[in-house]
């Protein structure tokens, strides 16, 4: 009888281990434009929500009207650096990139390519000096310089008590004339998050 009892005992902590030990994974694809804020960091929808928002107000401030009435032709634009002075491993290239995407469908200025891309086209110029024929070749000297550079920061502030954590994302862009340095837009956007812990009881 205690045998028995000692295999039952095993058989059952075998069973319990094994229902413990068994995960399953589970994918489900959703739509891009759905919100699936499961950590409550920075997200695909944070970049894009604060790109479109930012961009619109900008192109909406006196210095584009100014700018094409004073030159009788629209401003261009380039992105400059967006520095990430947050608590968190932000994809800043991806802010970015829905910056540069906001403001060339715009249609309301003219969008060149930043610094790591130019310098890629460049290498590529000179590629074609060397290697195509002559009357396909582009030549240095042509690029558009741009007129103005929007750059600026991400930063965080973070507050945490008993399982509960307030994240505040305060986003700071600006448009800087090339030629003055003068700031001729300044924007911000706000983002604050409450992320809660639920506590599993047994």
């Amino acid at each position: 009888m205690q045998w028995y009892r000692r295999s039952y005992l095993i058989v059952l902590c075998a069973v319990f281990a094994l229902a413990g030990c068994g995960h399953e994974t589970k994918v489900t694809r959703v739509d891009a434009g759905v919100v699936t804020d499961l950590s409550g960091r920075w997200n695909d929808t944070d970049s894009r929500m604060v790109a479109e928002a930012m961009v619109k107000e900008a192109l909406q401030y006196p210095w584009l009207g100014n700018f094409t009435q004073a030159n009788r032709r629209q401003p261009v634009v380039v992105v400059g650096t967006v520095l990430n002075s947050s608590h968190e491993h932000i994809s800043v290239q991806t802010f970015i990139t829905d910056l540069e995407r906001e403001l060339t469908n715009s249609q309301k200025v003219t969008f060149v390519a930043g610094k790591g891309e130019r310098d890629e086209i460049r290498t590529e110029r000179k590629e074609q000096a060397v290697h195509a024929r002559e009357e396909t070749q582009k030549a240095p000297g042509k690029e558009t310089g741009a007129d103005y550079m929007m750059k600026g920061t991400i930063a965080t502030i973070l507050d945490e008590a008993d399982g509960t954590k307030a994240v505040f994302y305060q986003v700071d862009l600006q448009m800087i004339d090339l030629e003055s340095n003068a700031k001729v837009w300044y924007g911000q956007k706000k983002i604050k998050k409450v992320v809660e812990k639920k506590r599993t009881v047994f």
